[in-house]
């Protein structure tokens, strides 16, 4: 799958995710600044993961463990620092959270800082850190 988002596109080929440039960014995270380099290379290779890209670059990725049934868990979201501001972080969520293998499962995911952002795709607070998104079968 790949969507385009003006210049940039977000693709969940995991053969484009540029390993390193994830291993760097969750270093200095509050979240994952103590998780080793091979446990992130795990991570990656036993997820579903999407990046975002500027020509070659990444510059944004997320990860989702799921069952392929019932739930999912939407993790290690970022988008580099020199390319904040412009809509890229919400539109990689929205791709992610408007999948059509993801739509009828619950969604959850762990965060600090970003409530807002994730509010607009119908997670809610459960609890300080924890947000949860409801299927979309049972909305109906």
């Amino acid at each position: 799958m790949e969507v385009a988002f003006g210049q940039y596109v977000i693709s969940d080929d995991k053969s484009r995710i540029d390993v390193q440039t994830v291993i760097d960014f969750l270093a200095r995270s509050y979240w994952a600044n103590r998780r080793p380099p091979e446990r992130i290379r795990k991570s990656i290779e036993h997820s579903i993961c999407y990046g975002v890209y500027d020509g070659d670059k990444m510059i944004g990725f997320a990860r989702v463990v799921t069952d392929l049934a019932t739930v999912y868990h939407l993790c290690d979201v970022f988008v580099l620092e020199a390319y904040r501001g412009q809509g890229i972080g919400k539109k990689l969520v929205e791709v992610i959270t408007n999948a059509p293998e993801f739509e009828w499962m619950t969604g959850v995911l762990g965060t600090l800082d970003a409530h807002g952002l994730y509010e607009q795709f119908g997670f809610v607070r459960d609890g300080e850190r924890l947000m949860k998104r409801i299927p979309q079968a049972r909305k109906a």
